[in-house]
This record gives C-alpha cells, sequence and structure tokens, in this order.
C-alpha cells in the first residue's frame, strides 16, 4: 500500500493511494458533472437541424476537431512534454499551432502544467486532482470541479523556467508561445471555420453556423473531453499497471480523447508514445504517429517494451 504524507490543510495527513473501488452514488456524480453537458450539445442537434446546423458545419466540425485534438495528443502531450518521439522542425511548428487551437493555453504553459502533475500526480503540488478535497460526494464533487476546470482559474501558476527549460530555449516554441502570437493562433480558432462556412456556402448564415459548430462547440467537446482525462481517469476505471498514484484506464473515452484515456499505462510509463498497449484498447494517436513514423517525418519512437510492460503489469 502506497502513502503519500502531505500537510494537514487541504489534504489528508495520510493519503491512501492504493487501488479501491469508487462507490456508486461518486460514480454518477461524476457522470452527471460531466456527461451532462456533453449530451445536452448532442441533443440540441434534432432542433436545430436545418437551420441552426446543417451537413457542411458537421463536415467542418468533422475535419477541424481531429486536427485539433492531435495537435494536443500527439503534439502538446506525447510530443513536447514526454518526449515520446523527435519531430522535423516544420511538424513540430505544426503541431504547436494545432494544439493552441484548442484553446488549452500555449505549449510552454501547457507541457509545465502536465510535468508538474507527473512529479505530483494525487499529492500536494499536483495543479489538478481530484482528490485534493478528499474521498466522499462532497469532498469528490469539488475535486472533480477543480481537476476538471477550476484548477485553471487559480492563482497558482507552474514554473516555465522549471519545467519547460528545454521549450523556452526552442526559439520557434518560444515565439508561438508569446502572447501576441497566441492570441492570433486563437483567433484562428474561430476564424478559419468562419472562412470556410462562408467558402462552401456563399453566406452569411452558413458561415456563422459554421463558426458556431466549427468553432464554440469544437472547443466545448474538446475541452470536456481533455479535461475529463484530468477528472475521470483519475477517479474510476481500471488499473492494469502499477503506478504512485489513482490514474485509470476509461475504455468509453478512447476513442473522442484519441487514446489519451488509456491513462493508467501513461502514467506507469509516461515516456511511451502508445497508451493503449493491451489487447482492443484503441490509440488513436498511436496511430497519427505510427503514420508519421512511416513517413519519414518523425523517428526515435519511444513504442512500448514488453519487458518494462511486464514489470509494472498488476497481477
Amino acid at each position: 500500500m502506497a502513502t503519500v504524507t502531505v500537510k494537514e490543510t487541504g489534504w489528508a495527513r495520510q493519503r491512501d493511494l492504493s487501488p479501491h473501488p469508487v462507490p456508486l452514488v461518486e460514480r454518477i456524480a461524476v457522470v452527471l458533472f460531466v456527461g451532462v453537458p456533453i449530451l445536452a450539445a448532442c441533443a440540441a442537434v434534432p432542433f436545430v437541424w436545418g437551420w441552426g446546423m446543417g451537413w457542411t458545419d458537421v463536415a467542418i466540425l468533422a475535419v477541424l476537431y481531429p486536427l485539433n485534438a492531435i495537435g494536443i495528443t500527439v503534439g502538446y502531450h506525447r510530443h513536447f512534454t514526454h518526449g515520446g518521439f523527435k519531430a522535423k522542425r516544420w511538424l513540430r511548428i505544426t503541431l504547436a499551432i494545432l494544439g493552441g487551437q484548442a484553446m488549452h493555453g500555449s505549449v510552454i504553459r501547457w507541457v509545465a502544467d502536465h510535468r508538474r502533475h507527473h512529479k505530483y500526480a494525487d499529492a500536494e503540488g499536483d495543479p489538478h486532482s481530484p482528490w485534493e478535497y478528499g474521498p466522499g460526494l462532497v469532498g469528490l464533487t469539488k475535486g472533480l470541479f477543480h481537476a476538471h476546470m477550476g484548477w485553471l482559474f487559480t492563482k497558482d501558476r507552474t514554473s516555465r523556467r522549471r519545467y519547460a527549460p528545454d521549450l523556452l530555449a526552442d526559439p520557434d516554441i518560444r515565439f508561438l508561445s508569446l502572447n501576441p502570437v497566441y492570441a492570433l493562433i486563437v483567433l484562428s480558432t474561430f476564424a478559419v471555420p468562419f472562412a470556410l462556412g462562408a467558402l462552401l456556402t456563399w453566406s452569411w448564415h452558413g458561415a456563422v453556423t459554421a463558426l458556431f459548430w466549427g468553432g464554440l462547440m469544437k472547443v466545448f467537446f474538446g475541452d470536456h473531453i481533455t479535461f475529463s482525462i484530468n477528472s475521470i481517469c483519475h477517479v474510476f476505471g481500471k488499473a492494469e499497471f502499477r503506478t504512485r498514484d489513482r490514474s485509470r484506464n476509461v475504455w468509453w473515452l478512447a476513442i473522442p480523447s484519441f487514446g489519451e484515456s488509456w491513462h493508467n499505462l501513461h502514467h506507469a510509463d509516461p515516456t511511451c508514445a502508445r497508451h493503449g498497449v493491451l489487447k482492443g484498447q484503441i490509440d488513436i494517436s498511436a496511430r497519427v504517429i505510427w503514420a508519421f513514423e512511416r513517413l519519414g517525418w518523425v523517428w526515435d519512437v519511444r513504442w512500448p517494451d514488453e519487458q518494462r510492460l511486464a514489470a509494472r503489469r498488476l497481477p
């Protein structure tokens, strides 16, 4: 059994991090908190179809969402944060821009926060652990909100010099992380679908609906899916590999998160370029990296090592 000693304020004096089942009432709270907003947005589609949404909007959303998701999962996460592979300069810049369009912050800020998360996972110092307020319905509800999005509004900021000195030393990435430049990247998040809608429909109406679905709703879906990795995947699911935290695998998030929800293996072997390593675990991001490798755009990919996996596998 692993325990982490922390201060009495905020965290329990001794936080038990060993695997344990989460009560049904707490599981229901998770589903309501994260699932309802997304389901509500999907349920609105039949009511707006034909005047507030059309096939053009669906096509634009279907193209832009995966591009920005890959920018986060393949770029921000597996490449820039953990060095799961090396990439050509133009691809690094492209991934940084696509990830920036997801509006999760500049690449340097994102990487610094995530590296800090791994260093203090589910213990004091973790910027977004759902266990900060303890177990139980009240504590977990507060913790879920904190892990999902509340931590973004705190005054606590991660030191970029301490956690991302390699990216600060990269002129391209440092330039893309400047506030004015990142502001332009964010602007393109909405300008691109607006322009596509206008060009494809030759109407202001088509431009505005494309802006809503390919811009605002794309960001909304992307936010909730990505933030769910911080909240849901540290609360319940399966633990198949030995870690020092409460990271779990959540199968039903695998496709919309592009493989990020195989979170337990990721915390067991953070630099591994593939997170879904067991049979039946779909990992779209890993397939994208594989395709990049075949094209010669990336190299030194850290694919799963059988001996390392076996050493971390739970009985």
